[in-house]
């Protein structure tokens, strides 16, 4: 899952349609997220690292990187015993499974990269978009629920609403309310900004998605990954935002299934 994003956001029922489909799910937090390993007052200088990434310089000092991540997901996959997987990746979980099918190619039989991107220029987001990403919401339950509706302005136009925005934030904040811990993972974003030149090498068969209503992570950033992975097949999604909303799961499961089913 993406940028400070729970496991429960891949939720139930999606992951009840995936499995309808012959699919043995899994889904889990990453590190600095939800129910996973905390980095409790380790500090991090994220605007360092962004401005560093920006001006391609070097990279500060982080406490991990995406290709750490990765290698967390990979280390799952061990400890289930499972030797290949399909890796579908959203926002930066799209990124983290890039860096796994560079890092890990023998465990990645598929790649699935949903509203994501792979090279600075074309991920950055619309100013407006990334200012609401990175305001800081109230840490009382009823002003984090209040606060959830500003991040409608990426989600998708036809199927956003307040009352969809308050049953996902009060169903987080009850799960892990956790804060300080996206401002690690921002940093891990951009601290292997260098990496992700090496995109082009990927071989794993893959399958790019994006919503054409995305202003966090544009479909620019999208239609650029397809282009640099070598045969990705791209996938432009109407009424879809930086968001999976419950109308398109259905697309979304075909689109999926059908990619794994094809030889």
């Amino acid at each position: 899952m993406g940028y400070g994003a729970q496991l429960v956001v891949w939720e139930e029922e999606f992951c009840q349609m995936l499995a309808a489909k012959n699919l043995f799910v899994i889904r889990f937090d990453n590190r600095d997220c939800g129910l996973s390993t905390k980095f409790d007052g380790v500090e991090v200088d994220a605007a360092a690292v962004l401005m560093a990434a920006l001006m391609k310089e070097p990279i500060p000092a982080v406490p991990y990187t995406l290709a750490d991540m990765a290698n967390d997901a990979v280390g799952l996959l061990d400890y289930l015993n499972i030797e290949q997987a399909y890796i579908y990746g959203a926002s930066m979980g799209g990124m983290i499974a890039q860096v796994m099918a560079l890092d890990h190619p023998t465990r990645v039989q598929k790649l699935i990269s949903v509203m994501s991107g792979s090279e600075l220029e074309s991920a950055l987001p619309a100013p407006d978009a990334l200012s609401i990403l990175l305001s800081v919401p109230p840490s009382d339950r009823e002003g984090f629920i209040a606060h959830s509706t500003i991040y409608q302005i990426f989600q998708s136009k036809k199927y956003r609403s307040d009352e969809i925005s308050k049953r996902i934030a009060a169903r987080d904040f009850d799960r892990s309310y956790y804060p300080q811990g996206v401002t690690r993972q921002f940093a891990a974003i951009f601290a292997l900004t260098p990496r992700l030149d090496e995109i082009s090498k990927i071989k794993t068969p893959t399958l790019v998605i994006h919503g054409k209503d995305d202003t966090l992570i544009t479909p620019l950033a999208g239609q650029r990954t397809a282009e640099i992975i070598p045969n990705a097949k791209l996938v432009l999604v109407d009424d879809m935002g930086h968001d999976m909303p419950k109308p398109i799961w259905g697309l979304l499961v075909d689109l999926v299934s059908d990619f794994i089913a094809k030889r």
